[in-house]
């Protein structure tokens, strides 16, 4: 992904949450993703689908049971 792409989806991600310390970072080596931080911690991948003619993002979280609270 291109930086003005990687900005847009940062604001996106941004204006979305309401959380300005949300991060869209290019991976290295990758031009079809990007990674998603809050801060330093790292929340997930956003892939690039362009096929087809039209353009969309799949934004992938992994989310541990161990991270999850506790069941009431």
């Amino acid at each position: 992904m291109d930086p003005i792409e990687v900005a847009r989806l940062q604001k996106y991600f941004r204006t979305k949450f309401g959380m300005p310390s949300v991060s869209v970072r290019p991976r290295s080596k990758k031009a079809d993703s990007a990674e998603v931080y809050i801060g330093d911690e790292f929340l997930g991948v956003i892939f690039k689908d362009d096929e087809d003619g039209g353009v969309s993002y799949d934004f992938n979280m992994a989310i541990l049971e161990e991270d999850l609270p506790e069941r009431d």
